[in-house]
């Protein structure tokens, strides 16, 4: 879930990006986990769904490093693009299944919101 302010417009870095609509100070969470929220799913999950489902979701879903299961967003942080100067970082936090993202620096109003693809395996 969403903790900050956002806008959804076209990216530089790819189709669609995640705007920050408010400035953001360094180590503010930007998103955790929330089951009731957001979604995950056994990893069989895909073969129930027809390719251009699967594909769709794929898109979207990560795998967690936690549970192995696909993880899917109900909120606009599908929409974070790679970037290797990402803004966003996840941190362990006990109790957190995903753990939280924070800003890794001051984000400006306006500035796309990016995290390390990477990191996720």
């Amino acid at each position: 879930m969403l903790y900050v302010k956002t806008k959804l417009k076209e990216s530089s870095i790819h189709g669609i990006g995640c705007f920050a609509n408010e400035d953001i100070t360094k180590g503010t969470i930007i998103w955790k986990f929330v089951k009731e929220f957001d979604q995950e799913f056994p990893r069989d999950f895909i073969q129930k769904l027809s390719n251009s489902s699967r594909q769709q979701f794929l898109k979207y879903a990560y795998i967690s490093k936690t549970t192995g299961n696909y993880i899917l967003c109900s909120d606009d942080t599908r929409f974070f693009n790679h970037s290797d100067d990402n803004n966003i970082s996840n941190v362990a936090i006990e109790g957190q299944q995903e753990g939280v993202d924070i800003a890794n620096r001051d984000i400006a109003c306006g500035e796309e919101l990016t995290y390390d693809y990477k990191v996720f395996g």
